[in-house]
């Protein structure tokens, strides 16, 4: 395209400016103004500093890299280096055309820089992701004087929360105040967004109150900061009075937030309310929206609904897939996850580490170990390189089989182990009756300066409980009070247990009267303590007391007194709890209180009460084993042969696989002189293949736990741990006072 002198000269300015005007109408007045530049330069007309930004501006719209690199070279030898508007613009085309180098060579060469310039590559570079320099870039202008737009500013406080820099996020909003922009709304909502972020609800709550106005974002940020942190009804009551101001709209952000919250709380009728909303106002076709509403439908368990959203959406990513997967193992439609996994393959759909996981809980779930080696395969034969989270999962997987072994060697094989790998770890021993591994597993994790937490505590307790560790206990209450834990409910019950289980109810009790809150549970752990370490009067007072706090006995609480009344032989005091608990409409007793009421019964030797009790259990209850069994181990001890003969044909009837009834069974046939009978019965278990489980005896010894089973003499010292048993016979028997050697410890060495 020509451009005569004569006319380019009578154009001059003004005519450039008005193309430039007209260029934002279309892509071709764009090339226009490229065109006129390029009709300048042809005819030997120097261009002025007004007419060069406008060509770089057309350039970024029209992401003309090769032009726009070009005209910067055209521009450094007509001399306008020095002309800072010229240099912002050529920084800006640059920027848009997502050339941060370039823009960044050209800022440092600088030499006049405006507030312009540094609000230029400051948004530049947050807006390209790179927060790291932007906020360094940031800090750079703060010290060199310029001031910051209200875009960079809303730019820097998203990169705080982003970097977690929250210290830095908190001076840039006394910045702001100083500056004057602390009631634009754009900078609000920023503000709200990075107290959010930081789970500071107070501050964030604060800043909504103060706010003159609020647009749908200003509500958005709000209802995801309490959905964040797991106050869903506080998120769905913003949501009513949101809904109240007619002025704001729900969009897609406020939608998710709202869906996320009915699915918190399972409000399936406010989430189908949602729903209608949103077809309404067309967000229905949305990918985040239909992925929420997966989500929602899953945790409302209208698992249905959610495979109908999934089937009907006309795209899908790997969140829509992984949070269909995700909502059948929640409803627990196990075999439904495993062939949407097979249809994820066969689409060829990416599977990452959330795909994963979701397997892994159907596997463990489901109870099928095998799906879980299966994946663990897979993960080996596709050398991937699975993160803490899949790894975490597959020893929890393990665990939860018992598979130790595996779980131990996968342990082994991790580079990284964080908390959750040690925790996992611990509570797998603990669960599998490992209490010593348990234990040591800690120990090692302490020695790898892993800071634990609740969690860890729970298990670890767990096992202090399970091996009667009374000095371990201690040690764990003391890490409890250090680390700052003795306040969550949990972990106090749990203490209460463990030295409960040790024997020492005082200590049981004093954690019990510290405790600022308790609920059923707390109650029940305490009752059962005194009842099972022979307190049984203390435990009928506890009830006493319990029935005057607001936390009111449940059938939990009274199977623990009944079973304290027994051990404890106050027959008159358990059946008045019986009588009450059948006069109680919230206490009525079920099959657990008949039996430990027919072993109560029995332990005194009536006999025929206890008989009674069994037979007259009302409709619909029906004595089982524990009943039958309690009544057969009275009888074995009253050595009543003829009703005992009964309740061993009910016990074995029922479990005719357990060794209980059979050694019973057999004791009582012992204890009566019926010598025929106890060898009939033991080739009776014979003949069905009942296996005896050994009893044994653990005694811990400095770090090491030593188990002695009967008659074996595999142990090293068992000459002189025999000898010592028989010594301590012998004193009992002379009525010598052996209390001083209950907790001797043996010096093995000696």
């Amino acid at each position: 395209m020509r451009f005569p002198v004569a006319s380019l000269l009578s154009c001059g300015k003004l005519h450039f400016r008005d193309l430039v005007i007209k260029g934002s109408e279309s892509e071709q007045q764009w090339r226009d103004i490229i065109s006129q530049y390029h009709g300048i330069r042809k005819v030997a007309l120097l261009p002025d500093s007004e007419i060069v930004p406008p060509v770089f501006k057309a350039c970024a719209h029209l992401q003309s890299v090769n032009q726009g690199v070009s005209l910067h070279a055209d521009v450094l030898k007509q001399g306008f280096k020095s002309y800072t508007s010229t240099c912002n613009s050529i920084m800006n085309f640059y920027i848009k055309c997502g050339m941060m180098g370039s823009a960044s060579i050209l800022f440092d060469g600088m030499v006049n820089k405006d507030s312009v310039s540094w609000n230029s590559v400051i948004h530049g570079f947050l807006n390209n992701g790179d927060a790291e320099v932007g906020l360094d870039l940031f800090l750079q202008a703060r010290v060199s004087g310029f001031k910051s737009n209200v875009a960079s500013l809303v730019l820097v406080l998203q990169a705080c929360w982003r970097l977690g820099v929250i210290t830095e996020g908190l001076n840039i909003h006394s910045l702001v105040i100083r500056s004057g922009f602390a009631y634009d709304l754009s900078i609000q909502n920023a503000l709200m967004s990075l107290y959010a972020k930081c789970e500071d609800l107070e501050s964030a709550q604060r800043m909504f109150d103060e706010m003159s106005e609020r647009d749908v974002i200003s509500w958005s940020v709000l209802i995801s900061a309490y959905g964040q942190v797991g106050e869903f009804l506080d998120a769905l009551k913003l949501f009513q009075e949101m809904s109240m101001d007619t002025a704001i709209g729900l969009d897609g952000l406020a939608a998710i937030a709202i869906l996320q919250a009915c699915g918190g709380v399972g409000d399936l009728r406010r989430g189908m309310s949602v729903h209608g909303h949103l077809i309404h106002r067309g967000f229905d076709a949305d990918l985040f929206v239909g992925n929420s509403l997966i989500d929602m439908y899953s945790k409302c368990l209208a698992v249905d609904s959610a495979c109908l959203i999934f089937d009907q959406m006309p795209q899908k990513n790997n969140v829509s897939w992984n949070s269909m997967l995700s909502g059948l193992v929640h409803n627990e439609k196990y075999s439904e996850a495993l062939a949407l996994f097979d249809q994820m393959k066969k689409e060829g759909i990416a599977w990452d580490e959330v795909t994963l996981v979701s397997l892994l809980q159907a596997c463990k779930k489901a109870g099928e170990a095998m799906w879980t080696k299966c994946i663990h395969s897979v993960i080996i034969r596709q050398l991937l390189d699975p993160n803490e989270m899949v790894l975490n999962s597959l020893l929890d997987a393990y665990s939860k089989f018992e598979l130790m072994q595996l779980a131990l060697r996968l342990f082994n094989s991790m580079k990284r182990r964080n908390l959750i790998s040690w925790s996992t770890m611990i509570t797998g021993y603990a669960h599998t009756g490992r209490p010593d591994e348990a234990i040591a597993f800690f120990r090692d994790m302490r020695l790898a300066q892993v800071k634990p937490n609740i969690v860890t505590m729970l298990s670890l307790l767990e096992a202090c409980a399970a091996s009667a560790e009374l000095k371990l206990s201690k040690s764990a209450h003391a890490m409890i009070a250090r680390n700052n834990l003795a306040k969550d409910l949990a972990v106090s019950t749990s203490l209460i247990n463990a030295y409960a289980k040790c024997g020492d109810t005082k200590l049981s009790k004093r954690v019990f009267d510290k405790m600022p809150e308790r609920n059923i549970l707390t109650w029940n752990v305490m009752v059962g303590a005194l009842g099972m370490n022979g307190h049984a009067r203390e435990a009928l007072a506890l009830l006493n007391e319990m029935e005057s706090s607001p936390v009111k006995p449940n059938g939990v609480t009274m199977l623990s007194v009944l079973s304290a009344c027994s051990h404890g032989g106050l027959i008159q005091e358990g059946l008045s709890c019986f009588q009450r608990m059948m006069q109680d409409p919230m206490l009525q007793p079920n099959v657990e209180h008949y039996s430990c009421i027919v072993d109560m019964l029995g332990r005194a030797g009536d006999l025929q009460n206890a008989v009674k009790v069994i037979r007259s259990m009302p409709e619909g209850l029906e004595a089982g084993a524990a009943a039958w069994g309690a009544l057969l181990s009275a009888c074995k001890r009253h050595g009543d042969c003829e009703l005992g003969r009964e309740a061993a044909s009910r016990v074995m009837e029922m479990e005719p696989m357990s060794p209980a009834g059979y050694l019973l069974t057999s004791n009582m046939y012992a204890g009566t002189g019926l010598r025929g009978d106890m060898a009939k019965m033991r080739a009776l278990m014979r003949e069905r293949g009942v296996r005896d489980g050994n009893g044994y005896s653990l005694l811990h010894v400095g770090q090491k736990a030593h188990r002695f089973v009967a008659w074996d003499a595999c142990h090293p010292q068992c000459r002189e741990i025999y000898c010592m048993v028989e010594l301590l016979h012998g004193w009992m028997k002379l009525g010598v006072d052996i209390e001083e050697f209950i907790f001797w410890e043996c010096d093995w060495d000696h």
